[in-house]
């Protein structure tokens, strides 16, 4: 069947620089100030200037940038790292992308005026808009031609409008194709260690490690780390600590009984085992987030999860996930 109106509608979210799907609202600095020490500082840092995690939001654009819509340190080496607010040529780009996709932790739970709030701050750490400016959609026209970067992207693209032919050549196979083809990668013994060990060449945080390329292939990978993934049962069921675990994405950086951006569940019942106000103590960690016990990764704030929802995983990781 074809989709409802109402369901095209509920997919049908994105902004587009014309600001076409982009709903009425409106917030101010001051608000948006307030929402980003709560939900999103742990990640992206006080003033924007992020953590070891995530790269920055404000920094390396100027007034005559704001001018002329190009941002002279992009073509410039003296920069030490480009900033989000540095590349950015729509604001609705920015109001889009917070809208859709942040908190991480809990994507969509912004509302309308929230965004506004959060985007006029961002803009603001760039002294783009004033402390007492409010933004909203009858005046965010006006911003975008005060965007640092506005003048910035490249337009000679063959699709850049959809009336556009690729830039590409190409011919399709139209008779005596090929049935099948298999797509892999092989890493050959004589350059499995050419760049050196790979394994030495990845962040330090995040679930995935580089091959220690120093030593000869495994047989099977470990499986100390894995998180067992069960396929979905036409019954339904209740929902117990294990599916909660999941469903919060706490398995992203959480596993059974090997580090991952977090320590692990097994780290998290040994380190607090015979501790009396263990529970309580980290219900509150839970909601509130930070860093600094299990190392300079800041775990962010889980504000969308319930009390009761809250207790219930603390309880099973104490329990060392039973």
């Amino acid at each position: 069947r074809n989709a409802t109106p109402a369901e095209v509608a509920a997919w049908d979210i994105d902004v587009r620089p014309d600001f076409k799907g982009l709903p009425a609202g409106s917030g101010s600095v001051a608000k948006g100030q307030e929402l980003w020490e709560k939900q999103c500082a742990s990640c992206h840092g006080t003033f924007g200037e992020s953590n070891e995690v995530f790269t920055p939001i404000a920094g390396g654009t100027t007034k005559d940038d704001i001018k002329t819509g190009r941002v002279a340190s992009l073509m410039s080496d003296k920069q030490p790292q480009r900033t989000t607010i540095m590349k950015v040529a729509t604001i609705s780009t920015l109001w889009d992308y917070v809208h859709r996709a942040m908190p991480w932790n809990a994507p969509r739970t912004l509302t309308v005026d929230e965004t506004y709030s959060l985007v006029a701050f961002m803009l603001n750490l760039s002294e783009v808009v004033p402390d007492d400016f409010v933004l909203s959609n009858k005046n965010i026209a006006q911003v975008q031609g005060m965007m640092p970067n506005r003048n910035g992207m490249t337009q000679k693209h063959g699709l850049w409008t959809v009336k556009g032919t690729p830039d590409v050549k190409n011919t399709a196979c139209m008779a005596n194709c090929a049935q099948h083809v298999a797509i892999g990668s092989v890493l050959p013994d004589y350059a499995r260690n050419a760049h050196n060990n790979l394994a030495e060449q990845n962040r330090e945080y995040g679930p995935y490690r580089g091959v220690d390329t120093t030593k000869p292939p495994v047989a099977a990978l470990p499986s100390s780390g894995m998180m067992m993934v069960s396929t979905a049962s036409a019954a339904p069921k209740a929902v117990g600590p294990a599916d909660l675990f999941k469903k919060e994405n706490c398995s992203a950086c959480h596993a059974p009984a090997a580090k991952l951006v977090g320590p692990s569940i097994a780290d998290v019942a040994n380190k607090y085992k015979g501790v009396a106000n263990a529970q309580a103590m980290l219900e509150k960690k839970v909601k509130a987030g930070g860093a600094g016990v299990w190392g300079a990764i800041p775990m962010p704030a889980q504000t969308q999860l319930s009390d009761a929802d809250n207790k219930i995983l603390v309880q099973w990781m104490l329990n060392g996930g039973k």
